[in-house]
């Protein structure tokens, strides 16, 4: 760890944090008149709103529910346990948690349920009265599975997938790898030094082939005795073992692969300002995107009857050696070669650098992404074909594995534009279900689950139709089994295979989420669920016969409920956990709207804060002030039904609207819940879309609520902030003021994993990287910005405000400030650290946007 790299920059720091109030220094915004909470209270530690059940599982006889709760100003948590037949909740003592069986997350058979417990492995046979436990190791067993016929069950242990028997209790490892050469392959060196010292002495010859002979013994009276463990799988010295599988019949297997110490790009490093010996510390951090090499996995599949292997040939994937990004790696040479523009000849810029390449989105991303579900390869891009005809790298989403030993696979190229859905049948070979293409955008990172009935036919998620659905496929032809177009997410198979359940909104209500289920041999899906408000999550008993769910509303955090697992069943709520302090506050309820678009055929559904006094900021025009809210993520729904992951801002509108302002939460495009066609229209113009959406929000506030649309304010966090800046940047005058939380400034300094899909890479599409960064548009800024910066943010690097701090010192411009965070993360941790954030984004918009 250095320290010296930290100095550099502590004199630009002191000049910030002196710039830091853009208002008078008021404890709190000048209006204090209203029954709500003080700011003090909305921001301080979450456990004060109430004991909000957290992860809730099922036990493993179906007796009782464990859930979680936080602990107030630590990161322990309680743990309860809850009747689901009375609602009787019993804290479970420290010293008995060790007692505590969960239901296990693999199928049961045979009456047999597995699961894992501080690293050990137990089993609840149905009738008994406690678990068994069937091993107690320093070794961390994990992925039990319940072999088929019930009598026996599969972990894995480090690299071995080790086998015990429940009858006798024989342990067993049916598959071992290791990553290493092989001894047997001790092949002579190539080299010059290896062929003399070979060729000229004996001693040397004789040497290795004793070890030659001994290693052949060894390996015959291996494979003659039954009572020894088969020999190991050597996989060689350049790999790393992700993972390791194996059939529940044992006839199976599969490792997936990667390269050992590949290049995962140069990290970056962050100072920690704030230690405990007073001296500045230095950490690192992630690498940024394009930085690093193409990781893809390799899959090693395994016979463990004969003892062969192979590994899977995945460029027998259709379009696998396509090169989707050829035309943009060649305007990328063209860009490097050419001489761009320039803020410095442009210092108001406010649209993006002129391109040099072809720009394939369109303004509401429209096109037909749907491809044929059954194998049929669609039509090949123009000018797709890579040069050399390489395969691209993929990685693996998901995979499951059947009764009889196939397996089914997710599969996903590292340019996020394909995703294959993929059988690897019992001789190795490979069946493809379905290929999912996106050249015009990416492949989502969600909706990629596989799964088997337990008949062997197979069930998987596709955005192929726009918006995520449940497919069958039973080896002759694939089936759409969800019916309404919704998206579908959360499947779950019956122990019987008589039902799918999952959960889904509607195209009428996508604010709107319940639990349905559908019968794979035919027949509508049926809604299981009937209560209001938002299930935020669900999970059938043991015996499949009722339903666990988490439920949330607008104005309440989630509760457990249990139903039977039938349609219209009703629910009984289990938990009540609200504080009377929080129950007590009449929080105003936004209403979900929909707001026209000026560019496009569909409405962008928000939450709407409408104050209550509207007396109190009207203008002489009778119209009132405004604030629109943007959520973070980008990738995210938040204009719903239920508990909102921004709980504080829910709050922070409140308090808002006391004083007298609308507030607007928009579902922008690039947002979730809404298909693929909507969360692609970023694609390469990050901030582009989304920014028109914001200013039909502004004109819908104006044209239907008497807001004065010269009088609002926009803020956010994280994506929220990035949009925030591109807003003021990019369409000046749109909003009266901003104030941007934890902002990205420059995508080139984002990770790999979020930035790749949405912009592919800096090196092959720079365009797509100017013109989706605020520090490119910093020229246009002419309305006063508040930006708060954590300095130990992990994940927005405190070096984007940095550079965009230098950046508008260089184009002189005036009325922005900054306020930093010395000891936060991305995410605040402190209650006093979003007290004063918050607390200068109501001073900024008390001094802005007043009549």
């Amino acid at each position: 760890m250095t320290r010296a790299l930290a100095a550099p920059i502590l004199s630009l720091l002191l000049t910030l944090s002196l710039t830091a109030a853009p208002a008078s220094a008021r404890t709190e915004p000048a209006i204090e008149d209203f029954a709500g909470p003080a700011l003090k209270t909305i921001m301080g530690d979450p456990t004060w709103i109430g004991d909000t059940p957290r992860d809730p599982v099922w036990s493993a006889d179906g007796r009782w529910i464990y859930y979680e709760v936080a602990l107030e100003g630590r990161d322990e948590r309680d743990l309860f346990r809850l009747d689901p037949t009375t609602g009787e909740s019993t804290r479970v003592a420290d010293d008995a948690r060790h007692l505590v069986e969960p239901a296990g997350r693999g199928r049961a058979r045979g009456g047999l349920q597995a699961f894992i417990r501080e690293g050990d492995l137990f089993v609840r046979a149905e009738g008994e009265t406690e678990a068994r436990q069937l091993t107690r190791t320093d070794a961390i067993e994990h992925a039990p599975t319940v072999l088929v016929g019930g009598k026996a069950v599969a972990f894995r242990r480090g690299d071995a997938l080790v086998v015990r028997e429940l009858d006798g209790g024989l342990e067993f490892e049916p598959l071992r790898v290791v990553a290493a050469e092989d001894p047997a392959d001790d092949e002579l060196g190539d080299d010059f030094y290896s062929r003399q010292q070979a060729r000229l002495f004996d001693v040397l010859k004789e040497k290795r082939q004793r070890r030659e002979s001994r290693l052949a013994a060894e390996t015959l009276r291996r494979a003659a005795d039954p009572t020894r463990a088969p020999r190991p799988f050597y996989l060689g010295a350049d790999v790393e073992i992700l993972d390791l599988s194996m059939a529940p019949n044992l006839e199976r297997g599969l490792a997936i692969l990667q390269p050992a110490n590949a290049d995962e790009g140069r990290a970056d490093q962050m100072p920690v300002w704030v230690t405990e010996d007073g001296y500045v510390e230095v950490q690192d951090l992630r690498p940024k995107v394009g930085t690093g090499d193409d990781i893809g996995h390799e899959l090693v599949w395994f016979d463990l009857v004969t003892g062969q292997r192979r590994t899977l040939d995945l460029s027998e994937l259709p379009g696998i050696a396509d090169d989707p990004l050829a035309d943009l790696r060649a305007a990328a040479e063209l860009h490097r070669t050419a001489d761009g523009p320039s803020d410095e000849t442009q210092p108001g810029r406010t649209e993006p650098p002129a391109a040099t390449g072809t720009d394939t989105a369109s303004d509401d991303s429209a096109a037909d992404d749907s491809v044929p579900t059954d194998g049929d390869e669609p039509a090949a891009a123009e000018n797709t074909e890579a040069p050399d005809a390489r395969p691209r790298p993929v990685t693996v989403d998901d995979l499951a594995w059947s009764d009889d030993g196939r397996i089914a696979l997710s599969l996903h190229s590292l340019d996020n534009k394909d995703r294959w859905t993929v059988l690897v049948e019992l001789d190795g070979s490979l069946r493809m279900i379905e290929r999912l293409t996106n050249v015009d955008g990416w492949i989502n990172w969600s909706f990629n689950e596989v799964g088997f009935l337990p008949d062997g036919r197979l069930w998987f998620l596709s955005e192929a139709t726009d918006r995520s659905q449940l497919l069958l496929n039973d080896g002759r032809e694939t089936r759409r089994l969800s019916a309404d177009r919704g998206v579908v997410s959360r499947p779950r198979a019956t122990a019987d295979g008589a039902w799918i359940y999952y959960t889904a909104n509607t195209l009428a209500a996508p604010y709107d989420f319940h639990v349905y289920r559908v019968a794979p041999d035919g027949g509508e899906p049926q809604q299981v669920t009937t209560l209001g408000g938002r299930i935020e999550g669900y999970a059938l008993s043991p015996d499949d016969s009722r339903l666990m769910l988490l439920r949330s509303q607008i104005t309440r955090p989630q509760e457990i409920y249990v139903q039977a697992a039938e349609p219209g069943a009703p629910a009984l709520q289990l938990t009540d956990s609200v504080s009377e302090a929080f129950a007590a506050v009449d929080w105003v309820v936004p209403e979900i709207v929909e707001v026209p678009s000026s560019v496009h055929d569909r409405p962008v559904w928000a939450r709407l804060y409408l104050p209550r006094d509207r007396s109190r900021l009207r203008g002489a025009d009778g119209a009132i002030p405004a604030v629109v809210f943007v959520h973070g993520a980008g990738y995210l729904h938040n204009a719903h039904a239920g508990w909102s992951v921004y709980f504080r801002e829910f709050m922070f509108h409140t308090w808002l609207a006391e004083r007298g302002y609308a507030v607007l939460d928009m579902d922008y495009r690039g947002s979730a819940g809404y298909g693929a066609d909507w969360r692609t229209a970023i694609y390469r113009r990050m901030g582009h879309p989304e920014v028109e959406d914001l200013a039909d929000g502004v004109s819908f506030l104006a044209d239907q609520h008497d807001v004065d649309a010269a009088r609002v304010g926009v803020y956010g966090g994280s994506y929220g902030g990035f949009l925030t800046m591109m807003a003021l940047f990019r369409q000046p005058g749109l909003f009266a003021a901003g104030a941007a939380l934890r902002p990205v400034t420059d995508w080139a300094h984002y990770n790999h994993p979020y930035t790749s899909n949405i912009l592919n890479t800096p090196q092959i599409d720079p365009e797509a990287y100017e013109r989706s960064s605020p520090i490119e548009f910093a020229g246009g800024l002419q309305d006063p910005l508040l930006i708060a910066a954590p300095m130990l943010d992990d994940n927005v690097f405190f070096l984007d405000v940095v550079r965009l701090t230098q950046r508008l010192i260089e184009l002189e411009k005036v009325d922005w400030w900054v306020a930093l965070y010395p000891v936060e993360p991305h995410s605040f941790r402190r209650p006093s650290s979003w007290l004063d954030e918050y607390r200068r984004i109501g001073e900024l918009f008390e001094e802005t946007l007043r009549p």
